[in-house]
C-alpha cells in the first residue's frame, strides 16, 4: 500500500461533504429529503452574463490557455466594482487577482505566507476551510472566540491576552458566515491597529456583501488597510455563480505578487468565457442587486417561520444566504438535526460544523425556493 502523506492525517474530510452523501443515501431509500443546509445559491445567474459566456466561444483566443492574471478587462472590472461598491481604489494592474474561486484563496495565501511551526488565528465559529488549509501547509491554528454576547465581532481584550507568538495570519469573515453578522467600520479599523501593531496579515474573505445588507462594507476602506490586509471576494453568491469558481484577493502589489508566485505554479488560466462572463457580471447595475433580495427576503421571512415552528430564536439584523438561529435547550445542535432529519426528512445544518461555539446552534440556508420552505414548515 502507498500510504498517504502525514500532512492528512492532520484533517477530516469536510463534514458536508460526509453529510451529504448520507442525504443521497436516505433519498435512494426514497425519503423525500429537504435541503435547507448548503449554500449553493439555485438562482439563475443573469441574463446577459451568460450571453456572454456563449457569445465568446467563438473568440480567437477563447480556447487557449489564459494569462495567471486574468484578462485585463476582468481586472478592470474588479477595481470599477470595488471603486463603485465600497469607495475602494485599486490599481487593476497589481493590485488585483483574480481566482478560481476565492476558496482556492484561502489555499493560495496560506502557502505564499506561511511555513510550518507557524500560527494562524481563525474564528470559532467559522468557515471550517480556514482551519484545514492551515493544517494543510503545516501551520497551527489558533482559534479567537466569536460569540453572541460580544455581537459576534472579535474580542481584542482576549486577542491581545493570547500568546501571539509566531502568528502570521488572522482570518477575518465579515459579513460574518454561518451567523451573517455584519462587519463594523469600528472592527475593521482595530483589526488593522491589531495587524500592524503585532505584524499580523489580516484577511476579510467577504462574499456575502450584496446579500440582503444594505451596508456593505470592504476592510480596504481603513486608512492605511492595505499595508497590512487583504480581502477575498467572489462571484459565486452575489451573481449565484457558484459553479463557474471565479472569485478574487485584492490588496498591496508586494502582497499580490507573493500569491501569484504560488498561483502560477497550480493552474493555467481561468477559462476565457467564465472571464468574458464574470466582466459582464461585475458590471450590472443596482437593479440587479434590488431584485434578488427581493427574493431572498421573501424566502427569510418563511425561514423566521420555520425557525418559530421548531422554538429556535435569531437577530433579525443579519445578513447574507443564511439565518442563524439559537435552539432550546436540552440538546446538542447535532442531536437537534438529525432528529428533524430522521423524523421530519428535513436536513439543517448543526452549528458546530463552524467551530465548538456552535454548539447550541443550527443554520438555515436560504438557497432554496419558498415552497420548498412553505413544505417545510408543513412537516414541523
Amino acid at each position: 500500500m502507498i500510504e498517504a502523506a502525514k500532512r492528512l492525517n492532520t484533517i477530516e474530510e469536510y463534514y458536508f461533504s460526509i453529510k451529504l452523501r448520507e442525504v443521497r443515501e436516505l433519498i435512494a431509500s426514497g425519503k423525500p429529503i429537504i435541503n435547507i443546509g448548503i449554500g449553493s445559491p439555485d438562482l439563475q445567474p443573469p441574463t446577459k452574463v451568460i450571453d456572454a459566456i456563449q457569445k465568446s466561444f467563438n473568440d480567437a483566443s477563447a480556447h487557449k490557455y489564459q494569462s495567471y492574471q486574468g484578462l485585463p478587462e476582468l481586472r478592470n472590472a474588479i477595481s470599477e466594482f470595488y471603486k463603485h461598491k465600497f469607495k475602494v481604489a485599486l490599481n487593476s494592474e497589481n493590485e488585483v487577482l483574480p481566482l478560481m474561486g476565492s476558496k482556492e484563496g484561502v489555499m493560495h495565501i496560506s502557502m505564499a505566507f506561511l511555513n510550518e511551526g507557524d500560527k494562524v488565528l481563525i474564528p470559532n465559529p467559522g468557515y471550517p476551510t480556514y482551519s484545514s488549509v492551515t493544517k494543510l501547509v503545516g501551520a497551527e491554528p489558533v482559534f479567537y472566540n466569536l460569540d453572541e454576547k460580544h455581537d459576534w465581532q472579535p474580542n481584542f481584550e482576549e486577542l491581545e491576552q493570547q500568546d501571539l507568538t509566531n502568528v502570521k495570519i488572522m482570518w477575518v469573515n465579515y459579513p460574518h458566515m454561518p451567523t451573517g453578522i455584519n462587519a463594523l467600520k469600528e472592527t475593521f479599523e482595530k483589526l488593522v491597529a491589531f495587524g500592524k501593531q503585532h505584524q499580523i496579515l489580516i484577511v476579510n474573505d467577504n462574499p456575502y456583501s450584496f446579500i440582503l445588507n444594505e451596508k456593505p462594507l470592504s476592510i480596504l476602506q481603513v486608512d492605511g488597510a492595505k499595508e497590512i490586509a487583504l480581502e477575498l471576494n467572489s462571484l459565486s453568491k452575489t451573481f449565484n455563480m457558484a459553479g463557474w469558481r471565479v472569485g478574487m484577493v485584492l490588496g498591496n502589489s508586494n502582497f499580490i505578487n507573493q500569491i501569484l508566485k504560488v498561483k502560477s505554479n497550480m493552474d493555467s488560466g481561468m477559462f476565457y468565457g467564465i472571464q468574458k462572463g464574470a466582466i459582464e457580471a461585475l458590471h450590472l447595475s443596482d437593479e440587479w442587486f434590488k431584485n434578488q433580495n427581493i427574493e431572498y427576503k421573501e424566502r427569510r421571512d418563511l425561514v423566521w417561520k420555520l425557525a418559530d415552528k421548531l422554538q429556535c430564536t435569531y437577530d433579525k439584523n443579519s445578513t447574507g444566504l443564511f439565518v442563524w438561529a439559537k435552539i432550546p435547550n436540552g440538546k446538542t445542535s447535532e442531536e437537534f438535526t438529525d432528529a428533524i432529519l430522521y423524523n421530519k426528512d428535513i436536513f439543517i445544518a448543526p452549528g458546530t460544523v463552524f467551530g465548538s461555539n456552535g454548539e447550541g446552534y443550527i443554520r438555515f440556508s436560504l438557497c432554496v425556493s419558498k415552497e420548498i420552505i412553505k413544505e417545510a414548515i408543513n412537516r414541523i
